[in-house]
C-alpha cells in the first residue's frame, strides 16, 4: 500500500537492491563482491507534508530507530517531532528527505536546486507525492553531478514519460506510479465505495463524506 512505498523505495536505494539484481543477473558476482551500500536504521528523516500519509509514513519510519522532522503549512500539535518552518532548513537537517505532501501552486517545484543542495552530496531524496513536487532536470543534474547521494521516485511530472537521463543511473530507483497498487488497497477503496452507496441510501451517515 501507498504508506509502506516510501519505506521499499528508501531501503531500495540504500541498499541499491535493484542494482544488485542486476550484478547477480548478468554474471558479474562470479567477478567479485558488490560495493557496500549505505543502512536505513538510526538515519536522520525529513518529511515534507505531515497530513494523514506522512503521519503514517512517520510512525513506520520510527521502527528504524530514525530521528524524523518535518516541514508542513504549520506546526503539528500532538508530536514531538522537529518541525522547520522552511524547506531548506528541514533539507540541511536531514539525510532522507521525503515527499509526501498534496500538490498546489505553492507545492508545485517545492524540491528545486537550493533544497536539493541543502540535503547535500550524502542525501537521499523520496518522492511519492506529485512529480511536479521535484524540479525533475534540477534533480537529474544533482544525481549526475554526485550533489545527492540517490532518489527513489514513484511519481513523474509528465507519467508515463520518464526523464531519459534517470534510466541510466544506479543511483535512483524508478517505479511506475504503483504506490497504491495492491490487490488487498483495490479491494479496500471498492469495498468502501460500496459501503458509502449503501450508508447515502439507507439515510445513515456516509462513512468518508467531503467536507
Amino acid at each position: 500500500m501507498l504508506l509502506i512505498q516510501p519505506i521499499g523505495l528508501i531501503l531500495a536505494t540504500l541498499r541499491k537492491i535493484c542494482a544488485c539484481d542486476g550484478f547477480v543477473r548478468n554474471g558479474s558476482w562470479k567477478n567479485g563482491d558488490f560495493e557496500l551500500t549505505t543502512k536505513f536504521s538510526g538515519k536522520v528523516v525529513g518529511i515534507v507534508g505531515l497530513g494523514r500519509i506522512g503521519s503514517a509514513i512517520a510512525k513506520r519510519v520510527e521502527a528504524f530507530g530514525c530521528t524524523i522532522s518535518y516541514h508542513s503549512r504549520t506546526k503539528k500539535p500532538n508530536t514531538n517531532y522537529r518541525y522547520y518552518s522552511n524547506i531548506v532548513n528541514l533539507a540541511a537537517n536531514c539525510q532522507i528527505l521525503i515527499v509526501a505532501c498534496s500538490l498546489t501552486e505553492e507545492t508545485c517545484h517545492i524540491v528545486n536546486r537550493e533544497v536539493i543542495d541543502a540535503l547535500g552530496p550524502n542525501g537521499v531524496l523520496i518522492n511519492i507525492g506529485r512529480g511536479a513536487h521535484i524540479d525533475e532536470p534540477e534533480l537529474v543534474s544533482a544525481l549526475l553531478e554526485g550533489r545527492l547521494a540517490g532518489a527513489g521516485l514513484d511519481v513523474f511530472e509528465n507519467e508515463p514519460e520518464v526523464p531519459e537521463p534517470f534510466l541510466g543511473l544506479e543511483n535512483v530507483v524508478l517505479l511506475p506510479h504503483v504506490g497504491s497498487d495492491t490487490f488487498e488497497t483495490s479491494k479496500a477503496m471498492a469495498d468502501l465505495v460500496i459501503a458509502n452507496l449503501e450508508a447515502h441510501f439507507l439515510h445513515k451517515p456516509l462513512l468518508t463524506p467531503v467536507i
